[in-house]
């Protein structure tokens, strides 16, 4: 597959060509080339991205993204960073599940 230019790859992520910008900045994604004034990458970017989105999404910061990526490699795992961002959601899943559970017996205490 041909390179993708910076318009393609944002639609096809769903992420801003500020967003890709912003990332090649740090470290994040890199381009391949430019057409004209448009950055090129390489159609593996769009995997890459996606696992910016669940890092972001997992409640990661980009600093500790960009600590899992190291530049022309495949991710680095660094385990105890994903056990501890583990431990973290399933205390907040905890909090937010008893959360849930006072508003529906609130919700029926105060049907009655």
């Amino acid at each position: 597959m041909d390179a993708l230019d910076i318009t393609e790859v944002a639609r096809r992520s769903g992420v801003p060509a500020s967003a890709l910008r912003f990332y090649e900045e740090k470290g994040l994604i890199a381009s391949v080339g430019r057409r004209g004034l448009r950055r090129l990458f390489d159609p593996g970017v769009l995997e890459r991205l996606a696992l910016i989105a669940l890092g972001r999404a997992a409640g990661f910061s980009l600093d500790e993204i960009a600590r899992v990526f190291a530049p022309g490699r495949r991710p680095r795992i660094d385990r105890k960073m994903l056990t501890a961002q583990a431990e973290k959601l399933d205390k907040r899943i905890h909090e937010l599940s008893a959360m849930r559970d006072s508003l529906r017996h609130a919700a029926c205490f105060g049907a009655r």
